[in-house]
């Protein structure tokens, strides 16, 4: 994650799998110097966590 003052993306993935495709997303966001998380939250397997997640999201400076 890079280390900048304030979050600005937040990434969600569904399943551990879906880094080999996303690891480039962060990659470039790091490139940018844009700061972000990174979180595996599946909308099936954890539908509340996912909602908690998005709601706080706002709370954490994420835009």
């Amino acid at each position: 994650m890079s280390t900048g003052s304030i979050l600005q993306v937040a990434v969600i993935l569904g399943s551990q799998s879906d880094w080999e495709t996303m690891s480039a997303a962060a990659e470039t966001l790091e490139t940018f110097d844009v700061r972000y998380e990174c979180r595996i939250l599946s909308a099936h397997r954890t539908p509340r966590e996912l909602a908690e997640f998005i709601d706080s999201a706002e709370g954490r400076d994420c835009q």
